[in-house]
């Protein structure tokens, strides 16, 4: 495995990022600074070895420390969940649970709006 085919993983990996999670950069290691957040830890750490194993290759020197089945496992790791995520239902997802959020807090406060004129004589006698 040679520099280019270390490179070009990480540059799927990155394309992966920035089609399926919307993160913007110019490379693997700016859109794990940016949204890593977004990715499980063992998912995260793997991408995070795969950057870090990109920017060895491009030295001849550093290129004979990578371990290229540990930098392919990575990168199966790293595709196989970036594959999987659907940016539509990511959406919809927080979109329901902000809509949720919404309604229950005018459901507590109309609950406590109820009970303060309940409680002042305004409703019942």
């Amino acid at each position: 495995m040679g520099a280019v085919t270390i490179q070009q993983m990480a540059d799927r990996v990155s394309a992966l990022m920035e089609e399926r999670l919307r993160v913007r950069g110019t490379g693997l290691a700016e859109k794990l600074r940016k949204g890593g957040r977004m990715l499980p830890r063992r998912v995260r750490t793997q991408a995070q070895l795969l950057a870090e194993a990109a920017a060895m290759a491009q030295s001849p020197k550093l290129r004979v420390q990578i371990d290229e089945s540990e930098v392919a496992e990575a990168y199966d790791i790293c595709v196989r969940h970036l594959n999987s995520v659907n940016a539509g239902a990511r959406f919809w997802n927080a979109a329901q649970g902000t809509g949720i959020s919404i309604a229950f807090a005018l459901l507590g406060v109309g609950l406590l709006m109820f009970a303060v004129l309940i409680w002042r004589g305004y409703l019942l006698p």
